[in-house]
């Protein structure tokens, strides 16, 4: 619950704020923000039907099996949209087009964060680690990359 109030109290969000977790998994963020805001409308997507089978059964029924890079939500919809470790893991072309479908779905707050590095030793560290990311750059890059797509909301990085 501790990641879901930082967010809440970061974004200010109202009790009844709606949140959209992009490849929630079995949504155990989207359960914790139930927890800590009981009138928030939660809604997940996630690419695997086997982690929405098994996810946790208070949200499961909010998960939709969906790419990131096509939301099936109407413009502007939510008050915060999460992506956390998501859209690094499509190619270059679609996780740009997941940036700005969140920047779409999103009133007001984003926040997403993608695998990089700040130097050689970091770049090295995380191309012996990582499973499936297809779109991975430096810290620079991403700002870019960030900019390019239109993207204005928060982000952060994930470091091997």
């Amino acid at each position: 619950v501790a990641i879901a109030k930082r967010m809440q109290e970061h974004f200010n969000l109202a009790p009844d704020a709606k949140i959209l977790d992009i490849g929630c998994a079995k949504g155990f963020l989207m359960h914790d923000f139930k927890d800590l805001m009981p009138q928030c409308t939660v809604a997940g997507v996630e690419i695997s039907s086997y982690a929405i089978e098994q996810a946790m059964p208070s949200v499961q029924d909010q998960i939709q099996l969906a790419s990131a890079d096509s939301l099936p939500y109407p413009d502007q919809s939510f008050d915060l949209v999460i992506s956390i470790n998501t859209i690094h893991n499509l190619p270059s072309a679609q996780c740009k087009k997941a940036l700005q479908e969140i920047t779409r779905v999103s009133k007001q707050h984003a926040f997403v964060t993608v695998y990089s590095w700040r130097d050689e030793i970091g770049r090295e560290r995380l191309e012996n680690w990582m499973l499936t990311a297809e779109t991975y750059m430096s810290v620079e890059d991403w700002q870019s990359f960030f900019s390019d797509a239109g993207y204005q909301g928060d982000y952060y990085w994930f470091f091997a």
